[in-house]
């Protein structure tokens, strides 16, 4: 029988739902390519770290996601930038300023 770690106030990664999210356009080139498929899983209110990639509704239209790396954390806000060194290529905190945790779909390894 398994231990209830839930009623602990946390959820262990093995339980957490895993997805195959495909990359479009370059903005996490060369890390990442156009095409590309990586494994993520759901985000459920797990630790975020600097340099980590994450999914999240894009703050202009909510009907697009996007990954991005993510730069730096305020309390519940991140700031989020693509890999390509070319800033013209991606739509990030550049564009849009820091976005807040909560709009965190997935992480990603």
């Amino acid at each position: 029988m398994l231990r209830d770690e839930k009623c602990l106030g946390f959820v262990l990664v093995d339980d957490m739902e895993k997805f195959t999210v495909t990359i479009r356009g370059d903005s996490m080139w060369p890390t990442l390519k156009d095409g590309q498929s990586i494994e993520c899983q759901k985000f459920v209110s797990q630790p975020i770290n600097v340099g980590q990639l994450v999914v999240f509704s894009n703050p202009f239209d909510s009907s697009i996601l996007l990954i991005k790396r993510v730069i730096k954390k305020s309390g519940n806000q991140i700031f989020v930038a693509g890999d390509n060194p070319d800033p013209t290529t991606s739509q990030d905190s550049h564009n849009f300023g820091y976005i807040k945790i909560d709009s965190i779909v997935a992480l990603c390894n």
